[in-house]
Parts: C-alpha cells; structure tokens; sequence
C-alpha cells in the first residue's frame, strides 16, 4: 500500500487548484473573445460579463481568506485587478465603456501566471 505524506497531499491539491483557475480563465477568454466580435450588449457580452463577475468575485473572496497562502502583497495586487475587472464588466453592461481587449490581455496573464 502506497502512503502519502501530508505535505505531498497539500502540494496536489494546490496543483490541483491551479489547474481549476487556468481551466476557468482558459473559459473567460473564451467567452471574452466571442464577445470582442459582437454588438455591445449582445449576448454574447453579457454572458462574457456575468461569468467574469462570477469568477473574480470568487478569486477575490479566496485572496481575503486569511488561509491563503500567497504572500498578502500579491494577494492585495490580485485583488486590486479583480475589482479592476468587476468595474470594467460594470462599464461594459451600463454601455459606457469598458476594454474588451485589455480584459483578454489581463486574463491571459493571470492565467500564463499559475502555470
């Protein structure tokens, strides 16, 4: 019978939970990039907006936990991007704004950063 150590458990599942981030940016780049190509306030658009919400707001509530791990300054920059995002999203839904591409960019980043 194979044993693990605790440590080796907690390095997968934080391989693990890595893996989930990249697969959820991968999705809201797609979704970003559908909407780069339609009318704003198309469907498109607003399913790119309510996913990106969805997901930074998560990530922003994980970087608050005082059980993360990452060092707080990383954690407070991550944050300030993630309100960042929110607030671009905002601005995409009231049809006053919002960048589309540096959406793309930024996401991009984030998730080439967890590799």
């Amino acid at each position: 019978m194979y044993r693990f150590s605790y440590a080796e458990i907690l390095d997968e599942s934080a391989t693990l939970n890595r893996e989930r981030e990249r697969l959820a940016l991968d999705q809201a780049v797609n979704l970003l990039t559908l909407a780069a190509k339609a009318e704003p306030g198309s469907c498109e658009v607003l399913a790119a907006v309510a996913y990106l919400q969805k997901l930074w707001g998560f990530f922003i509530t994980d970087l608050a936990d005082a059980n993360n791990e990452l060092p707080r300054e990383l954690r407070a920059t991550l944050a300030s991007l993630g309100l960042w995002v929110i607030q671009e999203c905002d601005r995409l839904i009231s049809g006053t704004g919002g960048d589309i591409p540096m959406l793309i960019d930024v996401n991009i980043a984030i998730r080439d950063g967890l590799k």
